[in-house]
C-alpha cells in the first residue's frame, strides 16, 4: 500500500466560475513561478512588487499555495529594517514529488525528486537492451520504480511520471514508436507502469531521452530556470539525439519527432545505420561508430588514446568533428541559433571535438559574421534524462497549479 497520495488536477467546469477560476489560475501561476523562479527568497510584499498585483492578493494567492504544500515559509528576516520582519516564501520540500525513469541501451534509472530539486531516492541498472523484448524490460522498470516509491514519505502528493525513451516518440500516445538501437516498435509503456505502480495512464507520460536531457540544462531546480537561454542539445549515445530549447522547453514538433539530428543523411553512400537507412550522422559518430574508427573498445580507451597522441585515435575524432560541425552547421542555419552544447560522450570529448566544429561553423553558418556562435558541453552525467523527466512532471504542476490545489 502506497504511503503517499496521488495528486489529480481537477479542472472548475462550472459555467458561472469560469472568469473568477481563470483569473485565479493566472494569479497562482503568477505568484508560484516568481517563487521559484527566484535567485533569493522573496517575501510577499516583494512579489507583489515584481509582478504588480496586491499586496493582499499575493497574500491570499500565498496562503493557498503553502496550504497546498507547494510553497513554505522560511525563518522571518529583519534585514535591521524596523517594523514587521519579512517573511521570505520558498519552495516546499518533501510535500510534492515526482518520478522520472529511463530506458536506454545500456541503463534503467528510476529517480524521485521534490519540488526543490533535491533527489529523495534513485536507482540505475546497467543493462544491455540491444535487440531486447520490450516488455520483460518494462517489468524489470516497473519493480524499480515500485522500490523507489516506497521511500517516499506518509503525506506526501506524487505529481506524476515521465519516461524518457531513446527514439520516435508520440508523446500524446504514450507510444514509442520507433527505437533502432533497441529493436523496438510500437511500444506502449505507459499501461503497463500504470498497472505496475496501481496509477491511473493519465499520470504517466513519455518522451524523448534527449529532450528530458535538454531540461537538466535549461533549469536549475524545478522552476528556476539557468541563465543559457536559447540553445541546441546534441546528445551522444549508442544514438545521437539533439533537442531546441527555447524559453525552457524543449521544442517537440507538430507529432513529437523533433530532434533526430542523429538520422541527418552525411552520405547517402554511407554505412548503413540502425535505422535501416544509408549515411546516418549516428553511423559515423555515434559512440559505437566512433570507437571502431578510433580502433577502441570504448569511449574511456578513446580518451586514453588521445591523451597518449595515437595518431589512428586523433584521426578519428577530428573526422568525427567535422562531419559534426557541417551537421550542426545545417541546423543553426534552419533554426536561427547560436549556441550548441554537447552531451554525453560528445561531451566527454569536447577538447578534442569542439576546435573542429567551430572551424565547420565559422565556414558554414550565414549568421556566424553577426552572432557570436558558441559550442559548450555538460559533464557526462547519466541522471540527466531520469532528472530532467522528474522535471517535466513537477512543471506540470508548477505551469498551472490551480487544478492541482481543488
Amino acid at each position: 500500500m502506497a504511503s503517499y497520495r496521488v495528486g489529480r488536477p481537477v479542472p472548475d467546469e462550472r459555467p458561472d466560475a469560469v472568469r473568477q477560476s481563470s483569473l485565479r489560475s493566472l494569479n497562482l501561476a503568477t505568484v508560484i513561478q516568481r517563487v521559484f523562479g527566484a535567485s533569493a527568497p522573496l517575501s510577499r510584499a516583494d512579489v507583489a512588487a515584481d509582478t504588480g498585483l496586491t499586496r493582499s492578493t499575493v497574500s491570499r494567492l500565498a496562503d493557498d499555495l503553502i496550504a497546498g504544500g507547494l510553497i513554505s515559509e522560511s525563518e522571518p528576516q529583519t534585514d535591521g529594517q524596523r517594523g514587521r520582519p519579512a517573511v521570505p516564501l520558498v519552495p516546499a520540500g518533501l510535500t510534492w514529488f515526482a518520478l522520472g525513469l529511463e530506458i536506454n541501451v545500456g541503463r534503467l534509472s528510476a529517480r524521485v525528486i521534490d519540488l526543490t530539486g533535491q533527489t529523495l531516492a534513485s536507482e540505475v541498472a546497467d543493462v544491455d537492451l540491444r535487440d531486447s523484448q520490450a516488455e520483460p524490460v518494462i517489468a524489470q522498470l516497473g519493480e524499480m520504480a515500485r522500490r523507489v516509491l516506497s521511500s517516499a514519505d506518509v503525506g506526501t502528493t506524487l505529481a506524476g511520471v515521465q519516461v524518457a525513451l531513446p527514439g520516435l516518440v508520440d508523446v500524446d500516445a504514450g507510444v514509442l514508436l520507433r527505437a533502432p538501437n533497441l529493436g523496438w516498435w510500437d511500444v506502449r509503456p505507459r499501461e503497463a507502469l500504470a498497472a505496475a505502480l496501481d496509477l491511473d495512464p493519465a499520470l504517466i507520460g513519455v518522451g524523448n531521452e534527449a529532450d528530458f536531457a535538454a531540461e537538466t540544462i535549461a533549469w536549475d531546480a524545478p522552476g528556476r530556470p539557468s541563465d543559457i537561454g536559447e540553445f541546441l542539445y546534441v546528445s551522444g549515445e549508442v544514438g545521437i539525439g539533439s533537442a531546441l530549447v527555447t524559453s525552457g522547453k524543449a521544442m517537440a514538433g507538430g507529432h513529437g519527432w523533433a530532434g533526430e539530428i542523429g538520422h541527418v543523411c552525411v552520405d547517402r553512400h554511407g554505412p548503413v545505420c540502425a535505422c535501416g537507412a544509408r549515411g546516418c550522422l549516428e553511423a559515423y559518430v555515434g559512440q559505437a561508430a566512433l570507437s571502431a574508427t578510433a580502433g577502441t573498445r570504448d569511449t574511456d580507451e578513446l580518451i586514453e588514446r588521445l591523451a597518449a597522441g595515437d595518431a589512428r585515435a586523433l584521426e578519428a575524432v577530428t573526422e568525427a568533428a567535422e562531419t559534426l560541425g557541417v551537421v550542426l552547421a545545417g541546423a543553426l542555419n534552419l533554426l536561427d541559433v547560436a549556441r550548441v552544447v554537447l552531451g554525453g560522450h560528445l561531451g566527454r570529448l569536447a577538447a578534442h571535438l569542439i576546435p573542429g566544429i567551430e572551424t565547420e561553423l565559422q565556414r558554414r553558418v550565414v549568421g556566424a559574421p553577426f552572432e557570436a556562435l558558441s559550442v559548450t558541453s555538460v559533464p557526462d552525467d547519466r541522471d540527466m534524462p531520469s532528472l530532467g523527466a522528474a522535471y517535466v512532471a513537477l512543471h506540470r504542476v508548477l505551469d498551472d497549479p490551480a487544478p492541482w490545489l481543488a
